[in-house]
């Protein structure tokens, strides 16, 4: 014998279908955190640059048997300096973090060229006097932002890998050829 059916079944129901729908989001909102656990879990990260403006090259194991190598850190700080004032300054560890999963992600085989790394502050309101696109409170002025390509990759493929990370600034400059990675909050432009 069938009747109406109860208030209490529909709002079950409607529960149910809310929760299923938000589990399925949940998980593909996460897929690019799983992605970067998986890259944190390895044992070994690596990072490989050239400095277009001193042709200086490294290819380096930055972060090994749980820790990061400070020797190895030092010569990432020294290759990405301020070049025009010849400053150093620490590089952020989750950039590098971000730069290794981007490179993995993407499938690239070639190092990153890196067109700026850390800019101190009197160069930084140097090229934005001089150049568009600088921001007054630069993330490259902290070691929390880098402009690079990887020559193997299409930069717009390139950006859309960056972007589906959702860790952080993307910049899109085509024009230019190059990509604005940073740690800041997530955004694009």
């Amino acid at each position: 014998m069938s009747g109406p059916k109860p208030a209490w079944s529909e709002t079950l129901h409607d529960r149910r279908a809310f929760l299923k729908t938000s589990s399925v989001a949940l998980v593909a909102a996460a897929f690019p955190q799983i992605i970067q656990a998986n890259i944190k879990k390895s044992s070994e990260r690596t990072l490989e640059f050239i400095n277009l403006h001193t042709n200086e090259t490294l290819d380096c194991c930055y972060w090994q048997n749980g820790r990061y190598d400070p020797a190895a850190l030092a010569e990432i700080d020294y290759l990405l300096r301020d070049h025009r004032a010849e400053e150093v300054y620490p590089i952020d560890r989750t950039l590098l973090d971000l730069l290794h999963s981007l490179h993995t992600f993407a499938g690239s085989s070639a190092p990153f060229e890196v067109i700026s790394g850390y800019r101190s502050p009197k160069t930084n309101a140097r090229l934005r006097n001089t150049t568009g696109g600088v921001a007054k409170r630069s993330l490259h002025m902290q070691g929390k932002a880098i402009d690079v390509r990887l020559p193997d990759i299409r930069l717009a493929d390139l950006r859309d890998k960056a972007v589906s990370l959702q860790n952080g600034g993307v910049g899109y400059y085509a024009k230019s050829n190059f990509l604005h990675i940073d740690i800041g909050r997530t955004r694009r432009w």
